[in-house]
């Protein structure tokens, strides 16, 4: 993952300086077109996954078998509906309400056909993608994660050889390149999964299951929608690409800052669900408070110095970058810090099948912030405000989340505030204790950079130690560290 991390901001940088600010900014905004309905598409992706997830539990393959067939008609329907809105409702709104140069409306529409095309590819792929999580066989990820980050480094590269506008170049290689890493896991299942061979299912009360299921976790999906593109597209409408290039900036080191975290709670979710398909509702509720835990503590190590050393960072990953980026970025840094609490919760939602008032009450929070940051734009406020409306609407929903959660499970909320916020709390303040002095005692520079960054993980890693960690789990980690060492010698 450090890997795929790297190659990814290396990645960003090149085409930063090949496409230019616009154009960068111009990909950012008009990819998000298409992104916005299918970001929607997600709750079935979600609904897939869990249904999946819960008859592995019950090893049910025949039940597997029809789970899979329907999710995938249900995808291929849906599938054809998003690109029907997409070329007449989508293409309306890039051709008439975003700020677009007219000089480069041409290469905008070729822009946005290849972003359909990879939508509709990606949406038809979902299900096989829940398959493979629900096997919790993440290996295949790293791989094709390593092919799909080498893949956009030599499309950087090729930009500049481009026989054709830079910009509708660079959008027809991404659409191949998804499309292969499409056809890759595709394979992948078929040959490794019986249950993933399509068969036409006539099983109406499945259908009405998986889609009053997804229906509601559909408003979850679009608070992610309002969060993201919605703001993107406000930003648009009153600053232009080159402020929508800030953003995609900002949301290119999110990206790669939870490479690490989000990678660890898609193993996680299948084994909350699992258990909970068992009845073990305690063992579940251990797991989500310790994956809580280490989902913060792992956005923590690499969050802390990026937003500590944010300007060196910009400056040496892009030299030049627009007005903007770097508060934009450690926004959304800590937005994301707080966003890691939220995972493991949702998954509970999910394993318990529980999903329509947390998504209607905490979702039309999130929400929120589309509304918010339009009027906050209006009334003249600089781009800032978008992102700071958008951490309180973050904030806010974690509480409700929090609350909402006990009607369906049983669980101490004060508990949970000690055992997980407090904890998280206190190792992020002694670090910022530990670290402040030390960054502030020393000049602008790389080096800085370098003590900053050894500081604060290990910092975190030793406050983890002695008080995220229990005696058992000190003692666990131990044990694994001793048994790889015997098996290398």
């Amino acid at each position: 993952m450090l890997v795929i991390m790297c190659v990814q901001l290396y990645t960003s940088r090149i085409i930063l300086t090949s496409l230019g600010v616009v154009d960068f900014g111009l990909y950012g905004v008009v990819g998000g077109v298409v992104i916005i309905f299918s970001t929607l598409v997600g709750a079935f992706g979600s609904a897939t996954s869990r249904f999946f997830t819960v008859e592995l539990g019950r090893d049910d393959f025949e039940q597997l078998k029809k789970v899979f067939s329907t999710a995938l008609a249900l995808h291929f329907v849906i599938a054809l509906c998003i690109m029907l809105v997409c070329e007449s409702i989508g293409l309306w709104f890039l051709n008439t309400q975003m700020d677009i140069p007219p000089e480069r409306m041409y290469a905008a529409q070729w822009l946005f056909q290849f972003s359909i095309i990879t939508a509709v590819f990606t949406i038809m792929q979902v299900p096989y993608n829940a398959a493979i999580i629900a096997h919790e066989e993440m290996s295949v990820y790293a791989y094709v994660g390593l092919l799909e980050a080498f893949g956009k480094l030599a499309i950087a590269y090729l930009i500049t050889f481009s026989p054709i506008d830079k910009l509708i170049w660079y959008g027809l290689l991404l659409m191949l390149l998804q499309i292969l890493v499409v056809s890759i896991y595709r394979f992948y299942c078929l040959r490794r999964y019986k249950e993933t061979h399509f068969r036409l299912q006539h099983d109406k009360a499945l259908y009405k299951s998986m889609l009053t299921y997804s229906s509601y976790d559909m408003i979850g999906n679009m608070s992610v929608m309002a969060q993201g593109q919605g703001l993107n597209m406000v930003l648009n409408v009153f600053c232009g690409p080159v402020v929508n290039a800030a953003r995609s900036i900002a949301y290119q080191v999110q990206s790669a800052a939870t490479q690490f975290s989000s990678n660890f709670l898609t193993a996680v979710r299948p084994q909350i669900i699992k258990l909970y398909a068992r009845n073990d509702v305690e063992a579940m509720m251990k797991l989500v408070y310790q994956s809580s835990i280490l989902t913060y503590i792992l956005m923590l190590m690499i969050v802390l110095p990026l937003s500590l050393e944010v300007h060196l960072v910009l400056s040496l990953w892009l030299g030049e970058y627009p007005e903007y980026t770097d508060t934009f970025t450690v926004i959304i840094l800590i937005n994301t810090l707080l966003n890691a609490f939220r995972g493991p919760r949702i998954t509970v939602f999910h394993a318990t099948g529980h999903i329509k008032l947390s998504n209607l009450v905490t979702g039309s929070i999130l929400c929120f912030a589309l509304p918010l940051g339009y009027l906050l734009m209006k009334l003249g406020f600089n781009p800032n405000a978008v992102f700071w409306g958008m951490l309180g609407t973050t904030i806010l929903s974690d509480v409700t989340n929090l609350l909402i959660l006990r009607r369906y499970v049983q669980y101490s909320i004060s508990d949970f505030l000690k055992k997980v916020h407090l904890k998280c709390c206190l190792i992020t303040l002694i670090t910022l204790a530990v670290v402040l002095p030390v960054t502030f005692s020393m000049d602008d520079g790389f080096y800085r950079l370098l003590v900053c960054t050894f500081v604060s993980i290990i910092s975190v890693f030793a406050l983890s130690w002695i008080i995220a960690l229990n005696k058992y789990q000190r003692e666990k980690i131990i044990s694994i560290i001793k048994s790889k060492i015997h098996g290398h010698l």
